[in-house]
């Protein structure tokens, strides 16, 4: 392939030496350039390559349950990842080896079938290849007559069934469960301010007119919440003191007698209950709280009901799951990802509002360029970029839709089911041995766990679970997390993985009480 390089005597497009005689153009066709192949033999060339990189991504894929789950890049790599920035380029080839030696080996680890750390969803090969076609295809998804257009619309369409919200519901694809939850809770501080007379996007929170004030918004979730919401409290000029955190019950579960005494004190205290943020499936523990309830007060009490759903929403495709998140289809906002229990590459999110006239209100804007039109190929207008911060976005809805159609929504809803059977099944094995602790309940797919050694008075169990917890990950054996629950250090692993096998957590059991006895004696 050829290399595509400025050139110094190339004349910039639009500029004449003084004196050029005008009828001449602007510049020749031999000096113009491009960044595709140029001609028959080049895009041939291009075409291999092309075809190269599928077989080895494939070849990756297909051979993964025999790499190391995960390997620190070694200092050679590392070096190689800090060089200066090329001027000139090295061609594709070059650059394509370059990713076979420096990246493609040294992932974290996700697309494995014994990555069960944080809750990190590992793509599908049919997911990979839905991506390059939308980033073929290059649409801009801020609107346009068009049939990515119309694909998102439908995805969105088929996302709020899922879930049970009005077929009228707004939504949109996003980057991941935090900024969707981000817009869900802007909407909420936009309607909270409305019903006070304070136009938030005309006035902010600092100019409002004189003689009143901006009243303390508040928000609420559990002291299980994800940090997501701290930063939206943050971004959105509310502050992290705006964030109530209500603690949880025995289950991990947000508390609602605690819920409803905040509440009254902040009324009481002329502040204004914005949102309250219900939690279906915590990081930490897989614990969800109880939606229908909150739903109810959150009702009576005229508050915001939002729905952070990252992987636990998706429970609702699964008829034998799906009651665990009862009440999610009353939520007035809800946050869920697609890249986790939908098993689609990342990144791929979806923010669903009950209320589309509210969610536009939210963010649209009037400009000349963003005018719609009857004809012609922005008829429609920019829905999409009417509906969040972005103008410009990418096609993600295309891998959604590609995988519903090719697998159905049964098919997840096994996998999700057969997720949580393999987390039951892993806390069957560490409840029956004698080494092994359970930290908390285990109601979904996410367990947490210690080892406890035979004799163990005296032992620092934290220190001990860390270093078993560092040596399996650096075994390449398997990547589990950590947490700390009532100032315990547990092994975590969160389960969105549809690679995974029931005998793979029984080899993780082995290696933890392999790795537990050696330390504990020594070594």
């Amino acid at each position: 392939m050829k290399q595509v390089a400025l050139q110094a005597n190339v004349v910039p497009i639009g500029v004449r030496s003084s004196g050029e005689n005008m009828s001449k153009p602007l510049l020749t066709e031999s000096l113009e350039e491009s960044l595709d192949p140029a001609g028959p033999a080049e895009w041939s060339e291009f075409r291999a390559l092309a075809h190269r990189m599928v077989d080895d991504m494939l070849d990756h894929l297909s051979t993964i349950r025999d790499q190391p789950v995960w390997r620190s890049p070694p200092s050679e790599v590392r070096s190689a990842l800090s060089s200066s920035l090329p001027l000139e380029g090295e061609g594709e080839e070059a650059a394509y080896q370059s990713f076979l030696r420096l990246v493609l080996p040294y992932p974290n680890g996700n697309l494995h079938p014994r990555f069960w750390g944080w809750v990190q969803g590992n793509g599908t090969p049919f997911g990979m290849m839905a991506d390059m076609l939308a980033a073929g295809l290059n649409p801009h998804l801020a609107g346009f007559d068009q049939s990515p257009t119309l694909v998102e619309h439908q995805v969105v369409r088929w996302l709020a069934e899922l879930m049970g919200f009005p077929a009228h519901s707004s939504g949109l694809m996003v980057t991941g469960g935090s900024m969707a939850n981000i817009l869900g809770l802007a909407v909420a501080r936009h309607q909270a301010l409305e019903r006070v007379g304070i136009n938030v996007r005309e006035v902010g929170l600092q100019h409002v007119p004189t003689g009143r004030a901006t009243p303390k918004l508040i928000c609420y979730g559990s002291t299980e919440v994800h940090g997501w919401a701290q930063k939206a409290l943050e971004l959105l000029g509310l502050g992290k003191s705006s964030l109530r955190l209500i603690p949880v019950d025995g289950e991990y579960r947000m508390n609602l007698p605690l819920l409803t005494e905040a509440v009254a004190r902040d009324r009481a205290a002329g502040a204004l209950p914005c949102c309250i943020i219900g939690t279906a499936g915590t990081v930490n523990t897989g614990a969800t709280d109880a939606l229908a309830a909150l739903a109810r007060f959150c009702r009576d009490e005229k508050i915001w009901f939002h729905v952070d759903g990252a992987f636990g929403a998706l429970l609702r495709l699964s008829p034998k799951l799906g009651d665990k998140v009862d009440g999610i289809e009353l939520a007035d906002s809800l946050g869920f990802d697609l890249h986790k229990w939908g098993y689609l590459p990342f990144e791929c999110a979806c923010l669903l509002v009950r209320n589309p006239e509210l969610h536009r209100a939210t963010f649209a804007i009037s400009a000349s360029y963003l005018g719609g039109a009857k004809r012609g190929a922005i008829a429609g207008g920019f829905p999409f970029a009417d509906r969040g911060v972005d103008l410009t976005r990418g096609f993600k809805a295309l891998k959604v839709w590609l995988s519903f159609k090719a697998y159905g929504v049964k098919a997840l809803a096994r996998l999700i089911e057969q997720n949580v059977a393999q987390i039951q099944h892993l806390a069957n094995l560490i409840e029956a041995h004698p080494e092994l602790e359970l930290l908390a309940p285990v109601p979904l797919n996410v367990v947490c766990f210690r080892y406890v050694p035979r004799g163990n008075e005296g032992a620092d169990l934290n220190a001990l679970n860390e270093e078993i917890l560092l040596r399996v990950q650096e075994s390449g054996l398997a990547l589990p997390s950590a947490t700390v629950l009532q100032g315990r250090y547990a092994i975590r692993c969160a389960n969105v993985n549809h690679r995974s096998r029931r005998t793979d957590f029984e080899l993780l059991v082995e290696a933890v009480v392999k790795l537990g006895r050696k330390i504990s004696a020594g070594g």
